[in-house]
């Protein structure tokens, strides 16, 4: 393997080992430093190898200037994992605190990875999180490593009168070597363990739960219509609250598995034909349930006309939806509008309602999974908090753009915007 094989090889699992630690925080950060042979000056941006949980390269540098300005000896010297306090620098990824996993092989500290988490991590999570550290660990020493066996092997070419003692050392390296080839192969076993057990865990999920939920809401709604005159008014009425609870708690386990299938890459776009008015159509009608009995009234205000074009069918009707049924549920009276156009090669969409809305402090957060504005309306709005984040995730699938606007008391406007294709 060339060494630009060899870089891309290291480069790929730090990355990925990265990229997993700030999924096993609960949808935090993580930042993983390397130490740089012969540089007696580093500073962050020099020992950053990867980031994962950023919005962008500079917030992960900046993230990572703050972080490593205040606790480099920790980070580059410690030889045991720490748990330290908030960082403010990493925003509400790292509320919960952090920890720093030493990237240390036989008494070599050569970097650390740096977790941050929006709450309290769990022992589960930081056990799995210490493994991948673990692994991440033995692919760097396993580089640098490589690099000096190369280097040795180069200077007894160029020197016929070297000695057994450089000889002796090309073979510890070698020895050393192939120890760490063993090791990864265990550790990634150990990885693939878990991540089967999770996979299958979501497929139990699914079948365990959705399968005899789906046979319960079809047996309430088949009663329900057969107006059965020996069913009292009560009866009924507690059969229809039941219905109602059924097919929340199913939008809700819908929600938890395509954000799964969402981060696992499970979920393909599939391009169709979109009909923007019959969509839209759709969405309000999918929502009445959530509208029953309060004095809303729902607006569109279409691009007229609107052309047919092609998107997502299935993902543009799920982010529709999901927007729509948030506005329904935090308005109380007044007036939901959803208007759409076509912008070029972009498909425009605002939701505008006059709920409770959302203070400025919040606003940030409301993306977040699980995040609820108020704990204590809890019972009032139900719901697990996933709407706006399988929105957001969605939406960076299919490549679009979100923003929203609120104010405390007076509504909320979300507007997204994504490429579309002209139909023939």
């Amino acid at each position: 393997m060339s060494i630009q094989e060899q870089c891309e090889k290291l480069s790929t699992a730090l990355r990925s080992a990265t990229s997993r630690a700030a999924d096993l925080a609960g949808g935090g950060c993580a930042l993983l430093f390397s130490s740089m042979p012969g540089n007696n000056t580093p500073d962050a941006r020099e020992q950053l190898r990867a980031a994962a949980g950023f919005d962008s390269t500079d917030a992960a540098e900046a993230a990572a200037k703050a972080i490593f300005g205040s606790t480099r000896e920790v980070i580059m010297e410690g030889g045991q994992p720490a748990r330290l306090a908030a960082v403010e620098a990493l925003g509400a990824n790292g509320a919960g605190g952090i920890t720093i996993h030493p990237l240390a092989c036989d008494g070599r500290v050569n970097g650390a990875l740096v977790v941050g988490y929006p709450a309290e991590p769990s022992q589960t999570a930081y056990q799995q999180i210490a493994q991948l550290s673990g692994s991440a660990s033995i692919h760097l020493d396993h580089a640098l490593i490589s690099a000096e066996l190369v280097e040795l092997r180069k200077k007894l070419m160029e020197d016929d009168d070297s000695g057994e003692d450089q000889s002796d050392e090309l073979l510890k390296l070698s020895e050393a070597l192939f120890a760490q080839d063993i090791e990864l192969l265990r550790n990634n076993e150990k990885l693939d363990k878990i991540e089967k057990l999770k996979n299958d865990f979501i497929e139990k999920m699914s079948r365990e739960l959705r399968t005899p939920l789906n046979s319960i809401i079809e047996a309430i709604i088949s009663v329900l219509a057969g107006e059965d005159e020996s069913i009292s008014e009560g009866a009924k009425a507690s059969m229809r609250n039941a219905l109602d609870e059924g097919t929340a708690f199913q939008r809700t386990l819908e929600n938890i598995l395509d954000l799964w299938r969402l981060k696992q890459g499970e979920l393909p776009i599939q391009i169709r034909e979109v009909g923007m008015p019959e969509l839209i159509a759709e969405a309000i009608f999918s929502v009445q349930d959530t509208i029953a009995g309060k004095p809303i009234t729902i607006t569109k205000q279409i691009e007229v006309p609107m052309p047919v074009f092609k998107a997502d069918l299935a993902k543009v009707n799920q982010i529709l939806f999901l927007l729509l049924d948030n506005a329904a549920k935090f308005t109380e009276a007044g007036e939901i509008v959803i208007d759409a156009r076509l912008d070029g090669d972009f498909l425009q969409c605002e939701v505008r309602d006059q709920g409770i809305g959302i203070c400025a402090d919040d606003q940030e957060y409301v993306f977040d999974e699980f995040f609820q504005v108020d704990e204590r309306l809890a019972s009032k709005y139900r719901g697990a908090g996933l709407g706006l984040t399988l929105v957001r995730d969605l939406l960076v699938l299919l490549e679009g753009e979100i923003d929203l606007e609120s104010e405390a008391g007076q509504g909320t406007r979300v507007r997204f915007r994504i490429p579309v294709q002209p139909a023939q």
